[in-house]
């Protein structure tokens, strides 16, 4: 009955300012912190850069090119590029500010009985929401808006601009995160989602195997 709402920031070079503006962003961030009633995550991820669009933009130029002369020198620049990637494991930074929806918050009775429910060791009691899903999303989202619209405007001090994750975006971090070897993978071009694409894949005996479902609808934050 939990759920969270994940916002992306843009960074700063803090080391190439000078030191007035350093010394406005660390006054900022601190008011930022200061500022805060309400528990937040944040997420520094670093990964291999993805240069394959840029690598094929390269490509594609090449080939209209007339000029068998610079055709020559993109080529010779896209194998720069790439080996200059490839040796030096260039990795991109992305920044992630995870906002949380406690089960509590929707009714400390209901949702603590939930909770100790979903506990319980005997497996054949079926884990239920203290609410309806549609009920708690509406009421994460009730909650859930003020405060990204507040972290909004305390970055926008600090220089930085902030973004709520579309669905596509959270499918793909969460791919991503569970499977580091998937480097550069796309999952599919459609926005829209049904149902989680992947299962708890942890059994005592292997389980037999089912057909694929379609994905669900889901909405711009992780339900748990």
């Amino acid at each position: 009955g939990a759920a969270a709402m994940i916002i992306q920031t843009t960074d700063v070079n803090f080391g190439l300012l000078s030191e007035p503006e350093q010394d406005a962003i660390i006054y900022a961030y601190a008011g930022l912190l200061n500022s805060l009633n309400f528990p937040i995550q944040i997420l520094v991820r670093s990964q291999r850069k993805d240069i394959s669009h840029y690598l094929n933009l390269l490509k594609t130029q090449a080939e209209k090119q007339t000029n068998p002369l610079h055709q020559e020198q993109i080529h010779e620049y896209r194998q720069f590029v790439e080996s200059l990637v490839k040796d030096s494991n260039i990795l991109d930074k992305k920044f992630y500010i995870v906002i949380p929806f406690s089960t509590l918050e929707l009714g400390i009775g209901k949702a603590t009985t939930s909770a100790l429910n979903n506990l319980r060791p005997n497996k054949k009691i079926a884990r239920k929401l203290p609410f309806p899903k549609t009920y708690i999303l509406q009421r994460a989202l009730t909650n859930l808006e003020p405060k990204r619209d507040h972290l909004t405007r305390q970055f926008n001090r600090i220089g930085l601009k902030t973004r709520q994750l579309t669905t596509q975006e959270l499918v793909e971090l969460f791919f991503n995160i569970y499977n580091p070897d998937s480097f550069g993978t796309k999952l599919t071009d459609s926005p829209e989602y049904t149902q989680p694409l992947v299962q708890p894949a942890l059994a005592a005996v292997a389980p037999a195997k089912e057909a694929v479902t379609p994905p669900t609808h889901l909405p711009p934050w992780s339900a748990i």
